[in-house]
């Protein structure tokens, strides 16, 4: 089924929007959280959640891009449950890839007035952009889908110290070129 069709039936208030949710998206979606969540538990619930918040949110949201749309939330519960486990010491890797970039995020609190959150998004696209596709590919793995180092070299065929390596050279680049267009940090 296509994608416009799906957030038709989310419209219509249709059960059936979910259960094709999770046919077409149900795989992708798994594999977000189990690189944030080791529990299978967790997953299975925060899968369930992100149906939940597909299902609360469309409408009024119809996205464009449906696919990015679910990730969106699947990794945002994830990382909500995430931060509630690693309060009672039981998380994994999202914590440790937030910590890599703690010199490098700004807080949009911090920001001068009128600063908006959608000029940092737009800053850090452009940084995206900026880099080689295999940086990239290492970058997002690590930060965005919270993998560990060890399964983005694995991922990308490449070394663990040549991971580790990208990831530093990555954070710096990062750190600067949100220094260069006035971010604080």
């Amino acid at each position: 089924m296509e994608d416009c069709e799906i957030i038709e039936l989310y419209f219509e208030r249709s059960g059936q929007a979910v259960e094709e949710t999770g046919k077409k998206y149900g795989g992708i979606i798994r594999a977000c959280l189990k690189n944030i969540l080791s529990d299978k538990e967790d997953v299975a619930e925060c899968e369930n959640d992100t149906y939940m918040g597909a299902w609360s949110s469309i409408p009024p949201a119809a996205p464009d891009n449906l696919r990015a749309y679910l990730l969106k939330i699947a990794r945002n519960t994830a990382i909500n449950r995430c931060r509630n486990l690693n309060a009672r010491k039981r998380g994994r890797n999202a914590s440790v890839s937030f910590d890599e970039l703690a010199g490098c995020i700004c807080d949009p609190q911090a920001q001068p007035e009128g600063y908006e959150t959608e000029e940092l998004r737009e800053i850090i696209n452009a940084f995206l952009e900026s880099l080689k596709p295999e940086m990239r590919r290492v970058f997002l793995l690590r930060y965005w889908y919270c993998a560990s180092v060890k399964e983005v070299a694995s991922r990308c065929g490449i070394t663990v110290s040549k991971t580790e390596s990208m990831l530093f050279r990555a954070r710096n680049k990062l750190k600067k070129f949100l220094s260069e267009r006035g971010v604080k940090i």
